[in-house]
């Protein structure tokens, strides 16, 4: 995590913009995000360069060959704005454009449109001056790695994007991200897939969680090149989120993801390959409600499901995605897990029936406060085919570890720590007693609640009971109030009587 100093500045830099006349968020962090990129060009090519000699590579060919004035040191130090603004503009901004030949990258594919919109030398000169400042606390810094910092700024700088009336939709919490992670532990042989990936934070949560545990096999050359080119797919249907995720997975150190736009519920366009069994892990928050078309659905989707309700076709695409043996854990709507029409308990009985449900994690409807109220849980599964569903794990979570009104301010109370202990040791769940925040249910049980999942549909609530008096006790009591009554009415008459009088 980022400290509130790291935060001040960059509401700072932020703020340069804002007094520049550039106001459009996505505009600012577009923009920001540039200049992100060619201070980090020094980082990057000693990455490459260590990466070469740990895979064995006898020469490495720098990035600044020949252009070693594109180097931030030189460029920080010019205080001529009109100078800095035509180095910037007319040469290393084109230059970072063309950085990568491979046009069907993601960074390549998104930079081609890309412009350099600061127009004002003294502007840039102060921008430049404060994003400086937010570099130089994160070196000052001791809480994390200059890496970490580094992403964890650009998801502070997301923060600011992630309210439904800038950008459609709402950013998961990171640290349900990370919890839902936790539960698939990736690996850096996998491939990972998230069909409605927004800014890519499935995926970059993904990447770290396997560059902090698989740091010997990832430097592997085949795993290596795995891990920059074919690891990570995500695709979407917003273009502005695509771009997003694009400069996400980059700022990450992530080269050439498979970013792109692509609808997985209807049938692939031409020249797009059927990608069906084709992962082995899912992360995913769909979109929660909403509908499609009935004549541009996939037609193997509504095999599964018949029905146009988005929060139900995504899990059969989910399915349909994954391989035999592959893995998945997704937010859905409370709604998926009771409701009774045909179509939803179609896909509970997919779910149970042809495939391993193992977990589901009902959330507060807090989570994604303050953009929804809506309640959601997560699913936990994974594709066989043939079944699989024994016991389903329910965890009824009451707090993440932030406030559930529109602040989501850090609080003490925090049930993920448990949450991932419990589901790292699922054995020892299978005494636990229906009153307990989890505990296992057969599938013979759910199977003839119509493949109910919801977990107050098997929790037992143990009513504390309350001491009562005795009946002898209670009419003595209702007796003497009676005496009292009689008096103080007396004394009212007696009053009200002298008064007539």
């Amino acid at each position: 995590m980022i400290t509130q100093t790291i935060r001040n500045k960059v509401d700072a830099l932020w703020d340069v913009f804002y007094s520049g006349g550039i106001s459009n968020p996505l505009l600012v962090i577009e923009q920001i995000t540039y200049l992100m990129f060619i201070h980090n060009l020094g980082q990057i090519d000693e990455d490459r360069e260590r990466a070469s000699k740990m895979l064995g590579m006898d020469s490495y060919d720098s990035i600044f060959n020949g252009h070693e004035e594109y180097r931030w040191s030189n460029i920080k130090s010019i205080s001529d704005p009109t100078k800095l603004m035509k180095l910037i503009e007319e040469d290393l901004f084109p230059f970072i454009k063309t950085m990568n030949p491979n046009e069907k990258s993601a960074f390549a594919r998104y930079m081609q449109n890309a412009t350099f919109d600061i127009k004002s030398p003294q502007k840039l000169v102060s921008i430049i001056g404060a994003l400086d400042k937010v570099y130089e606390e994160i070196e000052a810094s001791e809480e994390a790695s200059k890496d970490d910092s580094l992403g964890d700024v650009y998801e502070y700088m997301l923060d600011k994007l992630g309210s439904s009336d800038k950008l459609g939709q709402f950013r998961s919490p990171r640290q349900i991200i990370d919890m839902m992670v936790h539960f698939i532990k990736p690996t850096c042989k996998d491939m990972i897939c998230d069909p409605a990936c927004g800014t890519a934070g499935f995926l970059v949560a993904a990447a770290k969680y396997i560059k902090a545990t698989q740091s010997d096999e990832l430097y592997q050359q085949d795993n290596f090149t795995h891990f920059n080119t074919s690891l990570f797919t995500g695709y979407d249907i917003d273009p502005t989120m695509l771009q997003i995720a694009a400069m996400n997975m980059m700022m990450h150190n992530i080269e050439n993801p498979n970013i792109s736009s692509r609808n997985g519920l209807t049938a692939p366009e031409e020249g797009q390959e059927n990608e069906h069994d084709k992962y082995s892990v899912v992360l995913a928050n769909p979109p929660f409600t909403g509908s499609i078309e009935k004549d541009t659905i996939a037609p193997e989707l509504t095999a599964v499901a018949s029905t146009t309700k988005t929060e139900l076709l995504f899990i059969a695409q989910f399915l349909k995605l994954l391989k035999v043996g592959g893995r998945a854990a997704v937010i859905v709507p409370n709604g998926v897990l009771f409701s009774s029409s045909k179509a939803h308990i179609a896909i509970r009985k997919e779910l149970i029936e042809k495939n391993r449900l193992q977990a589901v994690i009902s959330m507060p409807s807090g989570v994604f406060k303050p953009y929804s109220g809506v309640s959601t849980a997560v699913l936990v599964f994974t594709k066989t085919g043939s079944g699989g569903t024994d016991k389903v794990w329910f965890y009824d979570m009451h707090n993440d570890g932030k406030s559930l009104d529109d602040k989501r301010a850090e609080i003490s109370e925090n049930d993920i720590p448990d949450i991932e202990a419990r589901f790292d040791n699922l054995e020892a769940e299978n005494d636990r007693a229906r009153t307990e925040q989890s505990f296992m249910v057969p599938k013979d049980e759910i199977v003839a609640n119509g493949y109910d999942l919801s977990i107050n549909k098997y929790k037992e609530i143990v009513y504390e009971q309350e001491d009562l008096p005795s009946s002898d006790e209670l009419i003595k009591e209702i007796s003497e109030l009676n005496d009292e009554y009689q008096k103080e009415l007396a004394v009212l008459k007696s009053m009200l009587s002298g008064k007539g009088a």
